[in-house]
């Protein structure tokens, strides 16, 4: 009756073993961090509060305004590196349910969009990694489908695409929000993947987004004003 009990020894070390190996395997993958993942270090706090980078204020902003007042089509490129150190300056957290999210970080590879931030879960940092996939339609609506959502190199998308969906329709049915603000609109192509019309305010005119190409690095963007949208 010996050789029995040791065989199932012998099983249950090698069970347990395993699983072991498997637990390991799952958390390194959990708290691997992609290699593009590289957020900029904040500079030294600005003595007089600005958190607004010149990237922002002295380059993107006046692009966008000054063209924005003509009816002439335009473009206006967005740099990664810059604009993550802008990032970085504004030194952006959000804390939702007990997770904090914080030192995020941009990334365009072509076609795509990519999203990054490390969460704090319980004290264990993972790094989120969320890609976005933009396309402008024929009829010239714009559709933002979010095609992966990753913890480390886990692949959690259709987990929460559902849950934030879930979250996004409780707040409709309890109309918090407004359907017609463009914000709102983007989080429903998001979470939805509802097309919406690519219409924006800038300061006092209004601008449709008329094409979107994204390359290694950089996104250029092709717009021209039209009239304020009515809803």
């Amino acid at each position: 009756m010996e050789k029995p009990k040791k065989s199932r020894r012998k099983k249950l070390i090698l069970w347990l073993g395993i699983d072991l190996t498997v637990a390991a395997i799952v958390i390194l993958l959990l708290h691997h961090a992609p290699a593009r993942y590289r957020p900029a270090t904040p500079p030294p706090d600005d003595p007089n509060g600005r958190r607004v980078h010149p990237y922002i204020s002295h380059e993107l902003m006046p692009t966008l305004y000054n063209n924005s007042q003509d009816r002439k089509p335009f473009e206006i490129e967005v740099d990664e590196e810059s604009l993550n150190e802008a990032i970085a300056q504004a030194r952006w957290r959000e804390e939702s349910g007990g997770i904090r999210l914080f030192s995020p970080a941009i990334a365009f590879a072509p076609g795509r969009v990519v999203l990054m931030a490390t969460a704090d879960i319980e004290g264990a940092d993972f790094v989120v990694t969320v890609e976005i996939h933009p396309q402008i339609l024929d009829d010239g609506r714009l559709n933002l489908i979010v095609e992966s959502v990753k913890i480390g190199i886990i692949p959690i998308t259709w987990a929460a695409k559902k849950l934030a969906r879930d979250k996004y329709r409780e707040q409709v049915e309890a109309g918090g929000i407004d359907l017609d603000d463009w914000r709102t609109r983007i989080a429903a192509s998001l979470l939805n993947e509802e097309s919406f019309e690519p219409v924006f305010p800038v300061d006092d005119k209004w601008v449709r987004l008329t094409g979107i190409d994204i390359v290694q690095g950089r996104l250029a963007a092709r717009l021209v004003q039209v009239p304020k949208p009515k809803h």
